[in-house]
């Protein structure tokens, strides 16, 4: 969306990133190492997952907060909302101007694409939150049809920009 809407109209806001920021810092490890796909972001995850828990039991809005200071764009993209925590905190502050967009793929598709079920995490809050108490405003599917994809994307551009 936001190559389509362009940089002066659309950033895509990273929940995740000030996340891992603050967990770096405190447990003094590689903030860089950790946003990647890589074995060191792995070794930590867990625990990260546990720490971000005890974050946002204690101020829900703890990262929402941060990942939206500065964003002057009109249309922002929270690209990795998890919970239900990260949604209600975005509608109590934001009201009727957010969407929310659920991107689906089927469990064939996701394995294809290299995605492996790993117990404790694949399972847990972090991966699974949305999955229930959720109405989402849009739900694309993205099985790997371009053309569909595109018609799916479209129809939510137009949404967009008709309240801009």
């Amino acid at each position: 969306l936001s190559r389509r809407l362009g940089p002066d109209v659309c950033t895509v806001l990273r929940l995740s990133g000030p996340l891992k920021e603050q967990y770096a810092k405190e447990h003094g490890l590689d903030f860089q190492r950790l946003l990647d796909a890589s074995a060191y972001k792995e070794m930590y995850r867990q625990d990260m997952i546990r720490w971000g828990e005890e974050k946002r039991r204690a101020d829900p809005g703890f990262f929402c907060r941060t990942v939206v200071e500065g964003a002057v764009q009109p249309v922002w993209v929270v690209s990795d909302a998890r919970r239900l925590s990260d949604v209600e905190w975005f509608r109590d502050v934001y009201g009727d101007a957010v969407q929310t967009v659920r991107v689906v793929a089927t469990e064939e598709t996701r394995k294809r694409r290299n995605w492996v079920f790993v117990t404790g995490v694949d399972d847990a809050e972090s991966e699974c939150g949305l999955d229930q108490g959720v109405a989402f405003d849009w739900v694309i599917t993205n099985d790997g049809d371009e053309l569909s994809l595109d018609e799916q994307l479209e129809t939510l551009l137009q949404s967009l920009r008709g309240q801009l």
